[in-house]
């Protein structure tokens, strides 16, 4: 009999799929099926820190986030960009720019050693973005990067690479907003030379194609067909900007009325990504899930072939916004936000060093964030009960610039001296720390955080140690008030040690613990500090 889940046994389900019928469900699509049959790996929980390639065709004018929208947003800098780089959206869409696309010297078996190297314990590919372009063989949907584009099954080769440096393998899935995302290509300039004349997406159709590099593929498959298309007359392009935002702009999760083919193909592209590729992690970029009954249908479907593979479901789903019942059955993932508080759910944080999709002007002019941050992101989270996925963008043809790579010495740096200690397999403590630092608790919210201080601390507890975390190198003496004697209610500290060395001085008081460390030496950064005593660690 296997047991699945914290709160109830599956196992009678389970051992009837063998004796009644060889297709039954174990998960079926409802939240009470999913809520009592999942609960969160200890994979995950130990792994604390992945990297993510969210890399496909917007890489590749290496000009930032959403391109194949903005570019068709006239007197957007994505619009400007096109417009000198490649011409007018009349003329040159963003199919175009997928025709460019050849990820000519990506070497996925080498990133993923340089990932892993680092410290990454698991790695996420993306699958698909709004531009409604599949990075696999997709067996429903056209347009994908076996067929133009790069003309390889880009899923495939992350995939194969992960495995052999034996790490969890995820996907992530953000097609399900497409059908919305993408109606500027439908629009038109309201202003200028060619104000009135439509943009590619309105005009295109598959007999078009013939002799041409995408002869065979529809055009309205891949920009979804009209569902939100600006009625003539707009007359400035404040205007155009003002009704995109109110009709296609929007975030929406509900089923497309004017197009029911979109999802129930959404539908079959997803389980064919997970039946194909087999991964230990999917990713929705989506608040609580797509389609209602429609996204239900495809976390069954994962959880159930979950079980088929490893005879429960060892994987993870993440979405955002969950409501605490839904975070019984799926992962919540906070994008580009913090946690003020220690949550009871384990959880993650997806963020990125720069834009998500590429863009050259971070390299040009510096502007990354930069190792120090990133470790300081990782160890609030973790002290939280979270993980930090982390995007480090890939330029079109599938390398890391020179500052990135730097970056990543940083962090694989600290974490070589650290992670083992403090993060990885580590679990939170009783309280997540102190210190003054003021962090937003919503998505989309990391740039009104403020900076970290020399009074902030973070804690861990991993091997039988409470590990404080000193987010910036204190330059004068220390004093933390949650290690006094009292605030323990009298559990003394007997050994207290810099991970990795170095020389510290330190005595625990009544009202504080207190530290003075060695100047750091240049490189290091958020010291660790190990601690052993009588009933020092207990687990929140």
């Amino acid at each position: 009999m296997l047991k699945i889940g914290r709160r109830g046994m599956m196992a009678g389900a389970l051992a009837m799929r063998g004796a009644a019928s060889a297709n039954a469900s174990v998960f079926k699509p409802n939240w009470s099926s999913i809520v009592a049959g999942w609960e969160t790996p200890e994979w995950f929980r130990d792994a604390k820190f992945g990297i993510w390639a969210h890399w496909g065709p917007q890489c590749q004018p290496e000009a930032g986030d959403w391109y194949g929208r903005l570019m068709y947003v006239p007197g957007s800098d994505a619009y400007k960009h096109h417009l000198a780089n490649y011409g007018h959206p009349a003329d040159t869409g963003f199919m175009e720019i997928i025709g460019k696309w050849k990820a000519e010297a990506w070497d996925p078996a080498a990133l993923l050693r340089r990932y892993k190297q680092v410290g990454a314990k698991y790695f996420m590919a993306m699958a698909g973005h709004h531009d409604n372009f599949d990075l696999y063989d997709s067996k429903y949907h056209a347009w994908n990067s076996t067929r133009v584009g790069p003309k390889r099954d880009i899923v495939a080769g992350w995939e194969k690479a992960t495995r052999a440096e034996g790490l969890p393998f995820g996907v992530s899935n953000h097609v399900s907003h497409a059908w919305h995302w993408y109606q500027t290509a439908y629009g038109y300039d309201p202003e200028g030379a060619r104000s009135g004349q439509r943009y590619d997406a309105f005009k295109l159709r598959r007999e078009q194609g013939h002799g041409k590099w995408w002869d065979g593929l529809d055009p309205q498959e891949l920009y979804t067909g009209p569902s939100f298309v600006a009625p003539d007359g707009i007359a400035s392009n404040a205007s155009m900007e003002a009704w995109h935002q109110v009709h296609d702009g929007r975030w929406l999760e509900h089923a497309a009325s004017r197009n029911p083919a979109f999802i129930q193909k959404w539908l079959l592209r997803q389980n064919d990504l997970v039946d194909k590729y087999r991964p230990d992690m999917v990713y929705f970029d989506d608040t609580q899930i797509p389609f209602g009954t429609v996204g239900l249908e495809a976390i069954s479907h994962y959880y159930n072939r979950a079980v088929e593979w490893h005879g429960s479901p060892n994987v993870v789903l993440t979405s955002k916004l969950l409501t605490d019942y839904m975070q019984r059955g799926l992962m919540n993932d906070v994008e580009r936000g913090f946690s003020p508080v220690m949550r009871a759910q384990p959880w993650q944080t997806c963020t990125c060093i720069g834009d998500w999709h590429y863009n050259r002007g971070r390299y040009d002019h510096k502007y990354y964030v930069p190792a120090q941050k990133v470790v300081q992101r990782l160890c609030d989270i973790v002290s939280k009960n979270g993980n930090l996925l982390l995007s480090v963008p890939l330029r079109g043809d599938g390398t890391l610039d020179s500052e990135e790579e730097k970056i990543l010495d940083g962090i694989a740096a600290w974490l070589r001296v650290n992670g083992d200690a403090a993060i990885f397999g580590s679990r939170p403590w009783r309280i997540f720390g102190e210190g003054p630092t003021d962090l937003p608790g919503g998505k989309m919210e990391e740039d009104k955080a403020s900076d970290f201080t020399e009074q902030d601390v973070r804690y861990t507890v991993n091997k039988g140690a409470l590990y404080a975390v000193l987010m910036l190198w204190p330059k004068s003496t220390l004093r933390i008030a949650s290690l006094g004697l009292r605030a323990l209610s009298g559990a003394k500290i007997v050994k207290a040690e810099i991970v990795g060395g170095g020389k510290l001085s330190w005595k625990q008081l009544d009202d504080a613990l207190v530290l003075t460390l060695p100047p750091a030496k240049p490189g290091q950064m958020v010291p660790v500090v190990r601690l052993r005593g009588e009933g020092l660690v207990g687990q929140a």
